[in-house]
């Protein structure tokens, strides 16, 4: 139990702050619960499809062409590949962390996958059709040729940073999933 409480910690003093503020501001503390029942219900409705593809992916693609297309030694094509399926994917961020395990299960290179991180958290091309009819193609298309490049060589900066152990670590981590 005790181990329970020090993991959840951080959630048990934010419900507590909540539930005291809303006990000194109801209408604060209905909107607060209203919102949070929202947001599990949307995380209920994207998790499980994401599961199952992830399942999916797990068997139906083996790991040497996980490697071969996004591994160690796959170059360009590799970038190119973390890029698309980033920027192709559907859902909040929060969906993109279990995909990004899988890969790592599947030996896909750590820049590979913070390349797709950054990709499904900044070029999905709904966002980018949304940008385009509402913002101008001269906006959504310069945005676009700005942070490719940017997701590249900070991908490629966050691995040359990071400690080949501490790197090691999360793949393990990933392994124990």
């Amino acid at each position: 139990m005790k181990a329970f409480l020090l993991r959840y910690k951080a959630f048990f003093i934010v419900l507590s702050l909540l539930l005291l503020y809303g006990a000194f501001n109801w209408e604060v503390g209905e909107k607060v619960v209203k919102t949070t029942i929202f947001q599990l219900r949307e995380m209920m409705m994207v998790i499980p499809p994401i599961f199952v593809l992830l399942g999916l992916l797990d068997i139906w693609v083996p790991k040497q062409t996980m490697v071969r297309f996004m591994g160690e030694k796959s170059g360009l094509k590799g970038i190119v590949l973390a890029l698309f399926i980033g920027s192709a994917a559907a859902g909040p961020l929060y969906g993109a962390f279990p995909v990004a395990a899988v890969f790592m299960k599947k030996g896909v290179k750590f820049t590979n996958i913070l390349i797709f991180l950054g990709a499904w958290s900044t070029t999905k091309i709904p966002m980018f059709l949304f940008e385009v009819a509402s913002l101008g193609a001269v906006f959504a298309v310069t945005r676009l040729l700005i942070d490719i490049p940017g997701i590249i060589i900070i991908a490629y900066l966050l691995s040359a940073l990071m400690p080949k152990a501490e790197v090691q670590a999360i793949y393990e981590r990933a392994q124990n999933l």
